[in-house]
């Protein structure tokens, strides 16, 4: 190979041969004359000039075409060595300084810094997690650092128990084996809200210099602190905290689907009671490349995911599989349709598990008579209205005007307080119940889903059967969501066009049902048919939503917040008093849910 100066005049002379033959965008050319010119990108210059020999243009262009951003949760994409648009040791390394300089400017001088760091079983995340601690310990904090991997809701429960400034969690949930991420914390649990979001943003992306401090001789001065077996110990009994006593008798099925699951949802089951939980072997191993799911994704929100799992359930008679994501905040399950023991399985949605749950723990408050007025329940703006009429019968509120994101769902626990919160829930099957954490939590779902199901066995009743239960009290709700990859420089401008689309000549009719109006939440307007407008109350956020003139039937649309992806939602509705043969009603549903989806895929282009 030849051997030229970094930043020679050879070098960027091929970059620019290479943008006038089509192989490299103006914009990534320009991030890689920054890799190879300023101090700061000292380290990774040779190799960014070899892809240049090599005439790796696409791998460039990928990598460098956009510097990819940090987030209000953090930043997210695919690992490569180099590159603005890629997460490897410098971008990471951006995240914790920027956050450690924004942590300690808002404390102010004097304050006492401390950062919990945890990370999952994914390719880096280790390597990672050390990286962001060395980085913390040379700007003055104290890490605890749980040092096998750990549930993402385990991280938000060390931030608040050793009562961090923040926290730094190492995962890309269930993104494809080769993304990592990382996800940032504020000293409530929770993710970061505003204003800090976007002076962490603001601090990360004007990040020069990061500072490190090598992570075995911080251990041994006590400036990192193992904290892993204190906090698992802390973590289980705040979890079990939440179990009502009751029936046990459940066969479960569970898959941590490779990840870090079994580190919490076992030991909680166990714990609780439910000693027949069998570790489903195909997904048992912490393997980061997820062999043994479809796609190679582990995500409880697809049922593919699930089939091999029924397939073995069938086999020893369990009556419940539960699956996690690999870093364990949120959970699917598949359970017989009926109590034969030939009933065929069926998964259940994010929604469907979310209402089921809400119904428990109000059921089980008001059994034991806590349960008041003041009590809430939280959703967000795409959540089932299911579970919100289902509080409505039980005389509880229900905070459901959020954007999308379970921090929006933390956020209301700390503004309304803790002590009436019963239950948040969102339709991507993240679920809370309990105050030990400000995100998700998997174990806390798993163990509800778990005492529910063995509370319906007792009574001669399965899961799907008690859903229907619910339908026939408040009406059958079918919900689906589409998501639409959009990836690249050229994907970015279709979602902004897609979203100013619906946004500024919306369609008049989806499936067969006309639109009456719809909201836009980041102009904050409520627009009529026929063109009469008012202010909309609510958060602020690229998020629309249309409703239809069937009452309860509506689409909402937004673009993802951490994957170049839109996302469409559709939501179709039956009152109660219309239902004669809810079977029929819900196959009708689902033919309606159809119909939305071919309108806005053909609205939009996709």
């Amino acid at each position: 190979m030849t051997n030229i100066t970094t930043g020679s005049s050879e070098t960027l002379a091929r970059l620019d041969k290479a943008i006038a033959a089509g192989g490299l965008t103006e914009t990534a050319a320009e991030n890689i004359r920054t890799w190879l010119s300023e101090p700061r990108y000292t380290d990774y210059a040779a190799e960014v000039e070899q892809h240049i020999l090599d005439e790796q243009w696409q791998t460039l262009d990928n990598v460098f075409w956009t510097i990819i951003p940090f987030g209000t949760g953090g930043r997210r994409g695919k690992m490569y060595p180099i590159g603005s648009n890629a997460i490897n040791d410098r971008t990471i390394g951006e995240s914790a300084q920027g956050l450690a300089e924004y942590v300690k400017e808002s404390l102010g001088t004097g304050a006492t810094l401390s950062c919990a760091i945890a990370y999952d079983t994914r390719h880096q995340s280790s390597h990672f997690a050390r990286l962001c601690a060395e980085i913390m310990v040379a700007n003055g904090f104290e890490v605890y650092f749980l040092d096998g991997p750990r549930s993402t809701p385990e991280l938000s429960f060390t931030v608040r128990h050793k009562k961090c400034s923040c926290g730094i969690m190492v995962t890309a949930s269930h993104n494809p084996p080769c993304d990592n991420a990382v996800k940032v914390y504020w000293s409530t649990g929770g993710q970061i809200l505003p204003p800090h979001d976007q002076g962490v943003i603001d601090r990360v992306m004007g990040v020069e210099a990061i500072t490190r401090k090598d992570f075995d001789a911080s251990l041994s001065l006590g400036e990192v602190v193992i904290s892993q077996q204190e906090i698992d110990g802390e973590f289980y009994a705040a979890v079990a905290a939440l179990s009502t006593p009751g029936p046990r008798d459940l066969q479960i099925l569970y898959s941590p689907l490779h990840g870090v699951g079994a580190t919490a949802v076992c030991p909680v089951l166990e714990q609780c009671g439910f000693s027949d939980v069998e570790l489903f072997a195909l997904h048992a191993d912490p393997n980061p490349d997820f062999p043994n799911v479809p796609g190679n994704i582990s995500n409880p929100e697809n049922p593919e995911v699930f089939d091999a799992m029924i397939a073995r359930a069938q086999e020893v008679s369990a009556d419940l599989t539960i699956a996690s994501d690999p870093d364990c905040d949120r959970i699917g399950c598949a359970a017989p349709l009926t109590g034969s023991s030939n009933s065929p399985w069926k998964t259940l949605s994010g929604n469907q598990i979310g209402a089921l749950l809400a119904d428990y723990l109000l059921e089980t408050r008001q059994a034991a008579g806590g349960l008041t007025a003041n009590h809430y329940l939280v959703t967000t703006l795409v959540t089932t209205q299911l579970t919100r009429r289902i509080g409505d019968s039980y005389g509880v509120r229900t905070v459901g005007d959020l954007l999308v994101g379970f921090k929006w769902i933390a956020e209301v626990i700390d503004r309304e307080g803790p002590e009436k919160f019963v239950f948040g829930t969102e339709e991507s099957h993240g679920y809370l119940a309990g105050t030990h954490v400000r995100d998700k939590d998997g174990a806390v779902a798993a163990l509800l889903l778990s005492e529910l199901a063995a509370k319906l066995k007792a009574d001669g009743q399965t899961l799907h059967e008690k859903l229907d239960a619910l339908m026939w009290q408040h009406g059958a709700h079918a919900e689906r969501t589409i998501s639409v990859q959009m990836p690249g420089s050229e994907g970015m401008d279709r979602m902004k066009a897609v979203m100013a689309a619906f946004r500024d000549n919306p369609p008049s009719e989806l499936g067969g049902c006309g639109v009456a109006g719809g909201r836009d939440y980041l102009r904050k307007i409520t627009t009529f048919m026929g063109g009469k407008e008012e202010p909309l109350a609510g958060p602020q956020g690229d998020l629309i939503l249309l409703d239809l003139v069937d009452e309860g039937n509506y689409v909402a649309i937004r673009p993802s917040g951490t994957e170049p992806k839109i996302k469409f939602y559709m939501f179709v509705y039956t009152a109660p008093e219309q239902l004669a043969d809810l079977e029929r009603t819900k196959i009708d549903l689902v033919e309606r849910l159809s119909r939305l989806e071919n309108d806005l895929r053909s609205f939009a282009g996709v």
